[in-house]
């Protein structure tokens, strides 16, 4: 090889090192501008936040996120972003401002739907930062509440119109004093349907509002059975419909008494509703395993299988006609189950048309200290 072939390598090679050499530099230097964007104590503050927080970069990547961020899946430890949140930081650079929308996250394997709001600040011209919460829980809250005013505007207007209209047969009738008085008895049914729904959506409103067992006692479950069945026994002893409890348990359990018999009273309300004349209605109450159960069983009408998932669903009525016959208003079952959840326990259904139903209340017992 030539000296000039020598020199050339030689000068080759020196200036793939000199290249080598400032490409390594020039990465070192981005790796501490990296680092130096989002401090170390900065990166504590952040950590520690409950909230998804990211610090965005103008590449559309995460500088840091928190572990929130990562949990809501906005954000994950290797940088990848969400795309919404990145248009949201694009946004807000863009205008100067801060700039807020709820961004639709997929979770999982599943891909469960997640409504995030997310808020972006811009910090400067290179990085914005993203606080993000979960308001899924609380779209759905909103869904209910709107879903329960309407239920209750409809029902309302039910027995409200039906009194009206009585009034005005009662007016139109005055000298009959047979139509006035068939009037005034269907009045007074009315009247106390009304009564029964404004009662009961009061108790969902209370239990739903998380305000129910503010006092635990000591509660022997048999005298619950004994209570609800003596409010029901005028209306079983008017359709001939004998009550029988048995009673060989005598559990305790801790809670609320009064949302107990309420409880109880509801499914005995109920099984003596849907039962024919003549036929019996039985409520035992058994212990198994730190569990207490309430069964409540009646020879009733039944019900299908397809309304036995909604029958706990506010205002859900299986047979809405003869709901108004017996004053059903929908909202017993719905009660039931709350005042189950309350006291950490279920409720679930047996039934099968045209031979009968059970009702299961089971709540966790409790053992008297020595």
């Amino acid at each position: 090889m030539t000296p000039v072939a020598w020199l050339a390598m030689a000068l080759a090679f020196g200036c793939g090192v000199l290249v080598g050499a400032l490409l390594l530099r020039r990465r070192a230097k981005q790796e501490v501008v990296a680092r130096t964007l989002v401090p170390h104590r900065t990166r504590q503050v952040i950590g520690a936040l409950q909230s998804g927080t990211v610090i965005v970069r103008r590449d559309r990547r995460a500088s840091f996120s928190n572990h929130s961020a990562s949990a809501l899946g906005i954000a994950r430890p290797d940088g990848a972003l969400h795309e919404g949140v990145a248009d949201l930081a694009e946004r807000a650079w863009r205008t100067g401002q801060v700039v807020e929308q709820e961004v639709e996250v997929r979770r999982g394997v599943l891909g469960a739907v997640s409504q995030v709001h997310v808020r972006v600040t811009p910090i400067d011209e290179e990085l914005a930062l993203a606080v993000a919460n979960d308001n899924t829980e609380q779209r759905a809250a909103e869904a209910t509440r709107r879903e329960f005013a309407v239920n209750v505007s409809h029902e309302l207007k039910t027995p409200i119109g039906a009194l009206s209209l009585l009034a005005e047969n009662v007016e139109d009738t005055a000298d009959d004093p047979e139509m006035v008085r068939q009037f005034a008895v269907k009045m007074r049914r009315e009247a106390r349907r009304l009564t029964k729904l404004i009662q009961e959506i009061i108790d969902i409103s209370r239990l739903q509002g998380g305000e129910s067992v503010l006092d635990h006692e000591e509660i022997d479950v048999a005298g619950v059975v004994h209570e609800a069945f003596e409010g029901a026994r005028l209306a079983a002893e008017t359709k001939r419909i004998e009550l029988v409890a048995d009673l060989r348990a005598r559990p305790l359990v801790l809670g609320d008494r009064d949302l107990l018999v309420m409880a109880v009273r509801n499914l005995v309300d109920n099984a003596i509703a849907y039962s024919d004349a003549g036929s019996r209605v039985t409520a035992s109450v058994t212990s198994h395993d730190d569990a207490v159960s309430v069964a409540v069983m009646d020879q009733g009408i039944g019900i299908d299988a397809k309304d036995q998932e909604r029958i706990f669903e506010r205002f859900y009525r299986t047979d809405p006609a003869r709901a108004r016959q017996t004053g059903g208003t929908g909202l017993g079952l719905s009660i039931v189950k709350h005042v189950a959840l309350q006291h950490s326990g279920t409720v679930n259904v047996w039934s099968q048309p045209s031979v009968g139903s059970t009702f299961t209340m089971t709540l966790p017992g409790y053992q008297e200290s020595p």
